[in-house]
């Protein structure tokens, strides 16, 4: 007799936040999918990523494992070899996992020789997965091909391919469409990919990762989503009154705050845009929602074709993030900072074999590291020791783990060991010291900053926008160093642990593996 179907789809959404799910800006443009989806499965309300940008937070989502461990801490920083990953895992189940999208790995350069093409791009393949169909940034040949044989003349450069199109007078606006038509899109054409090929396995089971660049920036969407959301709609972004203001708050935010720009969110507007204007910000909102509301839409093909075909109560469903984005919010853009929007990310996980669990909302502390080992203790796997993240399975039951965590933690390092950035150079810091790690409670949030910066400390109870730094009041005291003891047990607790449990006896080895 032929055992029963069990599927895996992994999605994960590039740069979506938190409350474009449940928040001011999902009040602002509600997305229909994922909105039913919340009824439709379990939804982790503080669910964090660990570490940005996109290939350090996608090594901790494939390795289980902080950034601290596994130190592909920025993008193009190499993966080491020997480090547990889940497609590896899944091959050792007899599970081919098939990539639909990428990982933004960064090859080990000790395992291949230095003229290889792979160690010249940050958006290379983990090893382990198939590539079912290649869809990356800057390397999307395939999208592009799909293009030219529609008959699009190809735009030439990265910025020019995700550019609005002038109107008549040869202008640029804010809200300008993409050359290229909705159902012509990145996010179409991958969309297209990963139901093509699983229309032709409903009779296997199967494990799919889906990667969408999408809402990512360039901020540029194909009509109607580039107008389907109204600037006055969009809530404004959460900062002190000036950025002055919010720069004098510690050494690091004078040098990022105010050094923030807006080249790399949108192409073609000359300086015609500032992240000091609110409204521009109120605009800039209005395409990032759009691109989610495209994200959306497709999503709702996926979760039609799963259920037509028979499949939805045979797949373990999990839709996440890699990291978040922060729109403006203390005048930043992208995700490379200390702040809540950069890392707090949606989860939903529908199990079919936990019909109970849909429609909960947990409020239980979960991180990106807990991804790996759910889907592998799903499969019936031990996920590895130096795994550092913990199965979500049990939270899904009648009776949640009562030893789960109480924090999260997440981390950054923001220097690059060709061209300083920004911060590294104002900073006069070397590469080694250009890092910092939070530890984020119900209340109290603690930033620890290397090379003896002075912390920060809020407390988001009563000031959930994190505008007021408490770490000079000698009042708080007490909360710093409990905090900063807690990093330092959290670190020590959680060190690589491949072989540390471990021990050989003259029985052999004891100890988990």
């Amino acid at each position: 007799m032929p055992e029963p179907q069990k599927n895996v789809l992994f999605i994960v959404f590039d740069q979506l936040r938190a409350d474009c799910i449940f928040g001011a800006l999902a009040n602002a443009v509600p997305l229909p999918n994922l909105r039913a989806l919340a009824q439709d499965s379990a939804v982790f309300s503080n669910h964090f990523s660990v570490v940005n940008p996109c290939g350090p937070a996608r090594a901790s989502l494939l390795t289980g494992q902080y950034a601290f461990n596994h130190r592909s801490v920025r993008n193009g920083t190499p993966l080491a070899a020997w480090h547990p990953t889940l497609p590896r895992e899944l091959r050792k189940l007899g599970i081919e996992p098939r990539l639909y999208g990428y990982t933004d790995t960064s090859h080990d350069p000790e395992t291949m020789h230095l003229n290889d093409p792979d160690l010249k791009t940050y958006e290379g393949l983990m090893p382990g997965f198939r590539e079912m169909v290649e869809m990356r940034l800057e390397q999307s040949y395939e999208w592009k091909a799909d293009l030219k044989a529609k008959g699009y003349a190809l735009p030439q450069g990265f910025a020019p391919f995700f550019q609005g199109v002038p109107d008549a007078g040869g202008k640029i606006e804010v809200n300008s469409p993409a050359f290229y038509a909705a159902e012509d899109s990145d996010t179409a054409f991958l969309t297209n990919a990963l139901l093509k090929s699983l229309a032709v396995r409903e009779d296997e089971s199967w494990f799919a990762h889906a990667t969408f660049i999408r809402p990512h920036p360039p901020l540029c969407a194909p009509a109607p989503y580039n107008t389907l959301c109204a600037p006055a709609d969009m809530p404004p972004p959460n900062r002190a009154a000036t950025r002055q203001l919010e720069a004098a708050a510690h050494p690091y935010l004078e040098a990022t705050v105010g050094a923030s720009h807006l080249n790399n969110v949108i192409f073609g507007l000359g300086g015609r845009i500032s992240v000091d204007n609110a409204e521009d910000a109120r605009a800039l909102r209005a395409i990032y929602m759009g691109l989610a509301a495209e994200v959306d839409h497709h999503f709702g093909r996926i979760m039609s074709y799963l259920r037509d075909s028979g499949q939805l109560d045979n797949t373990l469903l999990v839709v996440t993030a890699d990291h978040g984005e922060m729109l403006g919010d203390h005048y930043l853009w992208g995700k490379q900072t200390l702040f809540e929007p950069a890392f707090h990310v949606p989860l939903f996980i529908r199990d079919p074999d936990r019909p109970a669990s849909f429609g909960r909302k947990l409020a239980a502390f979960t991180e990106a590291v807990d991804i790996t080992p759910t889907i592998l203790s799903w499969l019936g796997a031990t996920p590895p020791a130096a795994m550092n993240g913990r199965s979500l399975l049990g939270h899904l039951g009648d009776v949640p783990p009562e030893d789960w965590r109480d924090h999260v933690f997440y981390e950054l390092d923001f220097g690059e060991p060709d061209e300083p950035t920004i911060a590294q150079a104002a900073l006069g810091l070397p590469l080694a010291e250009c890092n910092l790690a939070v530890i984020r409670e119900r209340r109290f949030k603690y930033v620890h900053f290397n090379a003896g910066l002075p912390p920060l400390l809020y407390d988001l109870q009563a000031d959930p926008e994190e505008l007021h730094n408490l770490a000079p009041d000698p009042a708080f005291a007490p909360e710093l160093l409990r905090l900063a003891r807690k990093m330092l047990d959290h670190r020590m607790r959680h060190a690589y642990a491949s072989h540390s449990g471990r021990k050989i006896t003259n029985k052999g080895v004891v100890g988990p593996g």
